[in-house]
């Protein structure tokens, strides 16, 4: 934790030690864990074919999970130039290489097929192509709090049209949030802490060093800015009574769960 004055000397500017792409990649992890431990489950051979299709943040993070073990993996994505994020911090470091299309006439071409497009993405007619081992979605709702989102949701409908044996959902709660987004979920950590913070005896007021990064990421589609953007202390404070403010963030963090139903 960095410590310094204000502008007095009675007044202190505390900053986390958690720079905002930690807090994406803790996230990342959850999710990429859950379904890395329910493909080992299916005992399939390491180099069966694995497509992911949908690469923002979730899909990036999974591919670089299972990469560690399985040999025959291939990222799916509209975006072209999405594949930078290979090459970033971001989800974790690569195991064995993976593979880049944006030909979505591959996505049919797998054994397993994890889906993470969420609204928007792959439709009910397009899953109802897949005959698969195993065919994995991510549920893009995380509490069923906004009934738009909800009625807009249509992943068991897309997950019925599928033609596989084994089905799983991601599904992603902890924090209240609307989405299951890792920046929705980034967003609303942060949200949180602010408002946390504030009730801190001693506390004049905090900041957080979020910005609107999709814009970013498929407007400018400068994914080095976004690294180096994400590459910030999290969040900062101004107090008279210095405290651990990572320990707050691990503390949101550790309310995030991901798992598969």
């Amino acid at each position: 934790m960095e410590i310094d004055t204000g502008i007095t000397s009675e007044v202190f500017t505390i900053k986390s030690e958690t720079k905002l792409i930690d807090i994406f990649n803790e996230i990342i992890l959850k999710k990429s864990q859950a379904v890395f431990e329910y493909v080992e489950g299916l005992d399939i051979d390491a180099n069966s074919k694995i497509i992911v299709i949908g690469t923002y943040f979730t899909g990036v993070g999974i591919v670089k999970k299972l990469s560690k073990k399985y040999e025959n993996i291939l990222l799916i994505d509209i975006y072209p130039h999405l594949e930078e994020l290979f090459n970033t911090p971001l989800g974790g470091n690569l195991g064995n290489e993976i593979g880049f299309s944006s030909d979505l006439d591959l996505i049919y071409t797998g054994d397993v097929v994890i889906d993470t497009t969420g609204f928007g993405g792959i439709n009910v007619e397009q899953s109802s192509k897949f005959d698969v081992e195993s065919f994995i979605i991510e549920d893009p709702v995380a509490e069923d709090n906004d009934e738009l989102l909800k009625a807009k949701n249509d992943i068991n409908e897309r997950l019925n049209a599928v033609n596989s044996p084994n089905k799983a959902i991601i599904k992603t709660t902890g924090i209240n949030s609307k989405t299951s987004g890792t920046m929705t979920l980034a967003i609303g950590i942060l949200t949180n802490l602010l408002n946390k913070c504030q009730e801190i005896e001693g506390v004049l007021y905090s900041a957080c060093e979020m910005g609107f990064f999709e814009e970013v990421i498929f407007k400018e589609k400068n994914i080095s800015k976004f690294i180096e953007l994400a590459n910030v202390n999290a969040f900062k404070i101004s107090t008279i009574n210095p405290f651990d403010l990572d320990e707050l963030i691990v503390e949101e963090l550790n309310k995030i769960n991901s798992r598969m139903i």
